[in-house]
């Protein structure tokens, strides 16, 4: 009744434009399409036939630490575990689980690295070969206007002072060496296989993941070589899947981890790699922007990367918008745009090439919005908990550092109902 009053509107003469049109397909068009299962936890498979003669029992197997996500975090929690193992000269079995298909490909950060905790855990890094080519060699702040460009002061020893000491990284390239170094060190890895559900103990602590089904069709129904994920069973559970995962946001419900935080805010960064002239190129230079194209009333700033990869002269540029901006027609890719045709930017950009591109979720929140990190079988480490400091603008090695404590916390646990065993 309600769909028919719905249309019965949409097909009043007056209402002919395009905007009515379109809605009026996209009624049509759902009304004549078949439910669809989405995702078993919106429409479960007990009740849809076409899943009734379908086997969904699961293999499963056994270890000591499951890390959902080969990200900086999950990569240097494994790499310690292990690093510790070695040292107390028992066996660990540390299992990492990726959903990008190679590790570092699905890795996107500017990124200016503060390398004080890849020392810490690499003391010979720079033997080992990581991938840190470019050290900051100047910084700049700029306050945009329409036309013109206003410099702002940064004082030596405040948090955005980064000359010294941090260096202009492709991060995706860094991770997929941490990724070679916990294969040496004894962690399985295994990319291109996502985690796609938490799994509980009779008691409720956390028993492990389950990885994700192959051979859905688009509709939600099983294809011919369906396959049904695995389980992966561990005494503890490390999840470092990023900005805003899926698991992670279950986790926040089931064991109530944000009762004593403040809700986090979120970013959305748009980055591309840019190949320059030449003559244009300054390898460790770094620019922020606050200011033009974003109102005084909506929180955006820019970044300006130049790195030293080999012969060629790359350039890393993006725009962050935070997501509580109060305009809806606004559009972060729009605003991305404008920055660059000012003046200032257009003329570095001029005569080269975007050779890449990407966009993801960052936390903004600060320490004011770290949940409760540790529940019972597991807990949360790197952007998973949002452990991003705003006013040094970098994540990572935080990210890493909370994967080596929790790794720390984790050997110590299992050393312990080992012995009590």
């Amino acid at each position: 009744m309600i769909a028919e009053r719905c249309l019965g509107v949409l097909l009043r003469p007056r209402a002919c434009g395009y905007r009515t049109r379109s809605l009026l397909h996209t009624a049509v068009g759902v009304a004549s399409h078949p439910k669809i299962t989405t995702h078993p936890s919106v429409n479960a498979r007990e009740e849809d036939e076409r899943w009734a003669d379908v086997d969904m029992g699961r293999e499963s197997d056994e270890c000591d630490v499951v890390i959902v996500g080969g990200g900086p975090a999950g990569l240097s929690a494994a790499i310690r575990l292990k690093q510790l193992a070695c040292e107390a000269g028992e066996e660990v079995r540390v299992c990492v689980v990726e959903k990008a298909p190679e590790i570092g490909a699905h890795i996107l950060s500017g990124a200016v690295l503060e390398p004080r905790a890849l020392k810490e855990l690499f003391p010979d890094w720079k033997e080992r070969g990581a991938p840190l080519h470019t050290p900051v060699v100047k910084d700049r702040y700029s306050l945009l206007t329409k036309s013109h460009r206003i410099p702002l002061p940064v004082p030596r020893g405040t948090p955005m002072h980064n000359p010294g000491s941090n260096y202009i990284v492709r991060l995706g390239h860094l991770v997929r060496w941490l990724g070679e170094q916990a294969e040496e060190a004894g962690v399985e890895v295994y990319p291109g296989i996502a985690a796609s559900e938490v799994l509980y103990h009779s008691d409720g602590s956390v028993k492990g993941v389950a990885t994700v089904d192959q051979g859905i069709a688009k509709d939600g129904s099983p294809k011919a070589g369906f396959a049904r994920g695995m389980e992966l069973h561990a005494r503890l559970t490390l999840f470092g899947e990023g900005c805003h995962g899926s698991l992670t946001k279950s986790l926040f419900h089931q064991f109530n981890l944000r009762h004593s935080c403040q809700p986090q805010t979120y970013g959305l960064g748009l980055k591309e790699l840019w190949e320059v002239e030449p003559a244009k190129h300054f390898p460790g230079h770094i620019e922020h922007t606050i200011g033009w194209p974003a109102p005084n009333d909506m929180y955006a700033g820019s970044f300006t990367y130049h790195l030293k990869e080999g012969d060629t002269p790359l350039v890393a540029i993006g725009y962050v918008v935070g997501l509580d901006y109060k305009n809806a027609y606004v559009s972060p890719y729009q605003e991305f745009q404008m920055w660059k045709h000012h003046p200032h930017i257009s003329r570095l950009l001029e005569g080269g090439r975007r050779v890449g591109y990407g966009a993801r979720a960052l936390n903004e929140g600060g320490l004011q919005s770290i949940p409760q990190l540790a529940f019972p079988g597991g807990a949360l480490i790197g952007c998973a908990a949002g452990f991003m400091n705003v006013p040094k603008i970098k994540g990572t090695h935080t990210a890493m550092k909370s994967g080596m404590l929790a790794a720390e916390c984790a050997f110590e646990a299992l050393s312990q109902t080992s012995s009590n065993a």
